[in-house]
């Protein structure tokens, strides 16, 4: 299998690159090498702005106002936007949802929520987990009766990412009790104003308010908002896990880590000597950069075989491979950037509004460090845990 990049795939890569130089704004760039969050605005903008050209769905199938690219295309763009890096539009809705509605949803959710995703006219969230079905989903309890033309819902999600500013959420529920686990569970989308849910922030360990628990009760939903068919929903979860799997693999994001680890270790002194000049670190960087060079092999060898299989409307097996290992990366990178930041990473520095004015421990970069390495301990968790990961491949991969 050659695996070399074709003159036409390089002159691609060369196109996407000048883009980003042109568009991404220095600000939204540099928040993004530091560890910080774009705010909604900026990837609201950014995400119209790639819309205007035609880049906000780069997966999607062209009849779907997607680009129609070719995998390596979609492989090279993704890599480059996290390379940069630019702000990756929202998962939930470009990643996850959009592609469950265009391969399952009806014409009329097609046409009414597609192009408001590209656009990020509508902002998603995903109500999948719950207190005792995160890793083990299928064991969900929040409940959708049937009350003429409308599900009556109730139930509790958690762990539901940026929910606060949510428009949408899509939800697995079940609508038949008495079946087995993974069976009598619908997929529907319900709009967050809907009276009946309540939205609780959750205060990681980073600090951060990215996460919250969402209650539902009484919550009337048309039954047109259900996608595709009652008590399907498990296939669909699992079709879209499928592709959130592959896309955690972030190997553009690690690469630019690891050169920013580079960049500051030259600056970053140990015994009077930059640290990358120390023996032992420059042992571990090499480990880690080692490590993802074989993990952007498999994965072009994945990007290849899915290519020449086309699209079969099912998950990829090998996506749970790539996501142990492209989770493990990320982690250990952020395990390094800890070590160049030394003491400068131990201080938590809450944001200006909760009235801390004291001026930076050490140099700015370095305030980030501490929580992006905590925050990146959920990487080997959500999107189904990694020794969840390691059964299916068990069981789809090795046939065992």
């Amino acid at each position: 299998m050659d695996l070399r990049f074709t003159d036409e795939e390089n002159a691609f890569r060369a196109e996407v690159r000048q883009f980003f130089r042109e568009h991404v704004p220095d600000s939204v760039r540099q928040k993004l090498i530091d560890g910080e969050m774009v705010s909604r605005d900026e990837l609201v903008a950014w995400s119209r702005l790639l819309d205007q050209k035609g880049w906000a769905a780069a997966h999607w199938p062209a009849e779907y106002g997607g680009t129609g690219w070719d995998p390596m295309r979609q492989y090279i763009f993704l890599e480059e936007m996290q390379k940069y890096p630019a702000p990756q539009p929202l998962a939930f809705g470009v990643n996850m949802v959009g592609p469950v509605i265009y391969t399952f949803g009806s014409a009329a959710q097609k046409e009414r929520f597609l192009p408001a995703i590209r656009n990020l006219d509508h902002w998603w969230c995903q109500g999948f987990s719950e207190p005792g079905a995160g890793s083990d989903l299928a064991s969900l309890k929040t409940r959708a009766m049937r009350d003429g033309d409308h599900y009556v819902v109730n139930g509790q999600k958690t762990w539901t990412t940026l929910a606060q500013y949510a428009d949408w959420i899509f939800c697995l529920v079940r609508t038949d009790p008495e079946a087995k686990k993974q069976e009598g569970i619908s997929f529907l989308l319900i709009d967050m104003k809907t009276p009946g849910i309540e939205v609780r922030p959750i205060v990681t360990i980073d600090g951060g308010r990215e996460i919250n628990e969402v209650f539902l009760t009484d919550v009337r939903v048309p039954v047109e908002n259900l996608v595709g068919e009652e008590n399907k929903g498990w296939d669909y979860a699992k079709f879209l896990l499928g592709n959130e799997r592959t896309n955690i693999a972030r190997i553009g994001m690690s690469k630019q880590r690891l050169a920013r680890i580079r960049e500051l270790a030259a600056k970053e002194l140990s015994g009077g000597r930059p640290l990358i000049e120390d023996p032992r670190f420059r042992e571990k960087l090499a480990s880690v950069e080692i490590e993802l060079k074989a993990l952007e092999l498999t994965q072009l060898r994945v990007v290849a075989a899915d290519a020449k299989r086309g699209n079969t409307g099912k998950p990829d097996p090998a996506s749970s491979y790539l996501k142990i290992k492209g989770s493990e990366i990320q982690q250990a990178t952020t395990h390094l950037l800890m070590e160049v930041m030394g003491p400068y990473a131990m201080p938590y520095q809450p944001e200006p509004e909760e009235g801390w004015n004291e001026p930076p421990i050490g140099p700015g970069y370095g305030a980030h460090a501490a929580p992006t390495y905590f925050n990146a301990r959920k990487v080997s968790i959500y999107g189904g845990s990694n020794e969840i990961q390691k059964n299916i491949i068990a069981k789809a991969v090795l046939g065992l």
